[in-house]
């Protein structure tokens, strides 16, 4: 930290417990059988032992309390060699909460044994009638034993929890206080042609602003081209797109179907083969209601033409960002009506043109709709994003959401009011 006084936070220390620990275990087994001139024998031991004796382990705790407010307009020297060594590396500064110590010297013992013994007798009775004997025995034993002994001395650590640090640019800092929040630092503000996506490098990045909303929503290098990958649905035959979009809306309440349709258009993309195959047959899901007829299929498949058509391919990307979905969302699209799945795309694209709120005198007419309205909330929300609106305008908040969910809901969205093209 910047300055030159040290924090002193203070450590309890308190007896945890005493441990003391034994577990072992033992087999035997034997063989022995005989067949004709031939006696086999065969016995194995084996023995394991673990023995480990801690003795009394004590518990230091540090106080956060007087942590928080002792580091209270603190900075972190941005400039210290660790720190530029450890931002660079993608790591993370963490305070140790508390560590479990020994109190005296502690021992670990390991023991084993194994023990294998093999026994063979050939009998060569009288051959032609004579009364001749031979008889051969060959015994075999085998032991191995290993005696592993560690001494572990007084005062080590052998057991410590940690709060990770959220570190701005700035040098201010956050102490990660909930059970399981990522910290880690944040990255810089200017943006370059080779910078990662801020939400993929700003741990536990909340959007939270009406400036990161077009950085959240756009991301043009991610979801630009795919939507142009979805746009041939729109150009398949009416009746085809009805059909798909009907038919996905039923698979939507069953995540097993959906992945089984998933596998089945990534083959038909993968494989020439297969797609000759699905196009001379039917494309059925088994426990499912998904099927597509010859005509629905000729439709997407083009007739059987050599290469992968745009439109399978459209299909094979709609249906994989579908599965990506939690099942709340999925829930959602299964009962959405097509005027509004529309409306929800054409925010969306608003929402992601722009940095600013969008006025609520631009927004979709079915959405000035308030039960419209609460519907896109509640999609938006399963995915742990928020619709915020005021007097002003409606922007959208990332709250726990993940960016890549966001994209993903979105390129759904785009796939399925593009079927429902002409049919509102």
């Amino acid at each position: 930290l910047q300055g030159d006084e040290t924090l002193r936070p203070g450590v309890s220390e308190t007896e945890f417990l005493s441990y003391k620990g034994t577990f072992g275990d033992e087999h035997t087994g034997k063989l022995d059988t005989e067949t004709g001139s031939i006696n086999v024998k065969l016995e194995g031991l084996g023995m394991t032992k673990l023995q480990s004796c801690f003795g009394k382990l004590r518990k230091e705790e540090l106080d956060v309390k007087n942590l928080l407010k002792g580091s209270n307009n603190r900075l972190v020297n941005m400039q210290h060699i660790l720190v530029q060594q450890i931002e660079k590396r993608a790591e993370v500064l963490v305070v140790v909460k508390e560590r479990i110590l020994t109190t005296n010297s502690c021992s670990v013992m390991f023991t084993r044994k194994q023990q294998c013994t093999f026994q063979g007798v050939l009998r060569l009775l009288g051959l032609l009638g004579t009364s001749i004997k031979i008889c051969a025995k060959d015994v075999n034993s085998f032991e191995a034993d290993s005696d592993v002994s560690l001494e572990i001395p007084s005062g080590t650590v052998i057991a410590y929890s940690v709060l990770e640090l959220e570190i701005k640019t700035t040098g201010h800092f956050n102490i990660c206080l909930q059970p399981g929040t990522i910290g880690g630092f944040e990255s810089d503000s200017v943006s370059t042609s080779e910078s990662p996506d801020p939400s993929v490098t700003v741990v536990d990045g909340k959007i939270n602003d009406h400036e990161a909303q077009g950085d959240m929503l756009s991301s043009s290098h991610q979801n630009g081209s795919q939507e142009l990958e979805l746009a041939p649905l729109a150009a398949l035959p009416q009746a085809t797109r009805y059909a798909l979009f009907r038919k996905l809306q039923e698979t939507l309440r069953d995540r097993s179907a959906l992945g089984c349709i998933q596998c089945v258009l990534e083959e038909m993309c993968c494989s020439k083969t297969v797609l000759k195959t699905v196009i001379d047959t039917q494309l059925q899901v088994p426990g499912s209601s998904f099927n597509l007829t010859d005509v629905e299929l000729d439709s997407l498949t083009g007739s059987g033409q050599s290469d992968v058509p745009a439109h399978l391919g459209a299909a094979h990307l709609l249906v994989s960002a579908m599965e990506e979905l939690p099942d709340e969302t999925l829930s959602i699209l299964s009962e959405s009506r097509p005027d509004f799945l529309a409306a929800f795309d054409t925010l969306m694209s608003q929402l992601k043109e722009s940095r600013e709120p969008s006025s609520v005198q631009s927004l979709p007419a079915q959405l000035q709709d308030t039960q419209l309205l609460q519907q896109a909330e509640q999609l938006l929300g399963s995915i742990g994003a928020m619709l915020r609106r005021d007097a002003d305008g409606v922007w959208v908040e990332a709250g726990n959401a993940d960016g890549v969910l966001l994209l993903v809901l979105g390129l759904g969205v785009r796939g399925l009011s593009l079927l429902c093209t002409g049919l509102l």
